[in-house]
């Protein structure tokens, strides 16, 4: 019996406050999986035509999965959340991309019939768990010559990038670093983050590490508004003597956790929900570890080939901003002008911070904002690159496209 294809939608997306990893940070003392339920039960509580019990899945991403990003958090978080526990869940490890694969993985499960609807996201708290805890890479990867060393160090890959492109400057990255920050603090300003953002109940301790009460984290803790060109050019530059990657032209240390509801068009619209994105197409492929920043060139490529479309057809861009480096190398392939207006319009995670696994979900999330207010806008992509070498993309329809006129 031959199957049709169902169209899938991005139907809601929300995420707490990012947080600056380590013993001065907002989440310090919040578990990383009570981070996932607060997104999972903020979805519920916007979306309350939707029925919990018919949630097919819940794809949660996390790339150190220990502790309390363990135990298949998919399952467990949905639990937590308060899910039925007919609600089925598992975990995903793609690194920075696994929110992007907890959408695409499920979302081809909903063209294909098998789910109707589903929660996808992420979550990295890289407080308690730094990137490669506990990870043993094997020696044959080195002795062998498989990848080269700087492969196992993301700043290092970096450096590696801006020394295949010569031409990409210490300064042009720091310049894209600024305007990053800027977009952010106008973004903050013109109400276009905080909607979707869940506020989170923290504990407070004292540097001496004694208790010191409760707050609420209701905003990025890693934003520097006001970033400036010269407070950028005497950063040091820890991952080479001399280097171009610094802690102002790169996304930090950080904790945070995103949700989003995928679901088939027909379904959405017949439960009442919210119809933000249309999924048109998505890529991943390999590249050479050791330059993994390069990684959203061909994704890219692959993935508009896949929707047969052009770079021209795309009105606005959600990269990652891992390192400006591997932005401003995407941005030169493509002929795009650094400051682009099509580009991050609401800043990236240079400004918000870039808790691994979690951010795909904010990519998607801050462009489903942008198509509701740019009708004139037709397609749209986020992209990320992801470590170990690979890229990752994903093509999206406005749903809200009124055919060009504003």
């Amino acid at each position: 019996m031959p199957r049709t294809v169902r169209d899938v939608v991005f139907v809601d997306g929300v995420r707490t406050p990012f947080g600056k990893a380590g013993p001065k940070g907002i989440y310090h003392e919040t578990r990383a999986d009570d981070l996932v339920v607060k997104a999972i039960r903020e979805l519920l509580r916007r979306n309350p035509d939707l029925d919990p019990a018919k949630i097919d899945e819940v794809a949660i991403a996390a790339t150190t999965q220990i502790g309390d990003q363990g135990l298949t958090i998919g399952r467990t978080a949905g639990i937590l959340a308060g899910l039925p526990q007919s609600v089925p869940g598992y975990s995903i490890d793609r690194m920075c991309a696994g929110a992007m694969t907890a959408v695409t993985t499920t979302a081809g499960s909903i063209a294909f019939g098998a789910y109707d609807i589903v929660v996808a996201g992420g979550v990295e708290h890289m407080g308690r768990h730094p990137m490669g805890e506990g990870v043993d890479p094997n020696p044959r990867f080195v002795s062998e010559k498989l990848v080269d060393e700087s492969a196992l160090f993301m700043g290092m890959t970096a450096e590696n990038l801006h020394d295949r492109f010569p031409h990409i400057t210490k300064r042009r990255a720091d310049e894209y670093a600024v305007r990053s920050q800027e977009k952010a603090a106008k973004a903050y300003a013109n109400g276009k983050i905080q909607q979707d953002l869940v506020p989170v109940s923290v504990r407070r301790t004292s540097p001496e590490g004694g208790e010191t009460g409760w707050g609420l984290a209701t905003e990025d803790e890693p934003m520097r508004p006001g970033t400036t060109l010269e407070s950028l050019a005497g950063l040091k530059t820890p991952f080479r003597p001399h280097g171009r990657v610094t802690a102002g032209n790169a996304a930090g240390l950080n904790d945070g956790a995103t949700a989003s509801l995928i679901a088939s068009e027909e379904f959405a619209r017949e439960a009442g929900l919210p119809v933000r994105m249309r999924l048109v197409s998505y890529a991943y492929v390999g590249v050479e570890p050791e330059v993994m920043g390069f990684g959203p060139i061909p994704s890219t490529e692959k993935a508009l080939a896949k929707a047969g479309l052009s770079i021209g057809d795309i009105g606005l861009f959600e990269i990652n901003e891992a390192f400006a480096v591997q932005v401003l190398a995407f941005l030169d392939h493509y002929g795009i002008a650094d400051d682009d207006p099509r580009v991050n319009q609401y800043g990236g995670a240079i400004a918000y911070g870039h808790p691994l696994a979690s951010s795909g979900v904010r990519l998607m999330t801050q462009l489903a904002r942008q198509f509701e207010e740019q009708p004139q806008v037709r397609y749209g992509i986020t992209t990320m690159c992801v470590g170990f070498g690979m890229g990752a993309t994903v093509v999206w329809e406005n749903p809200h496209f009124d055919g060009g006129n504003k």
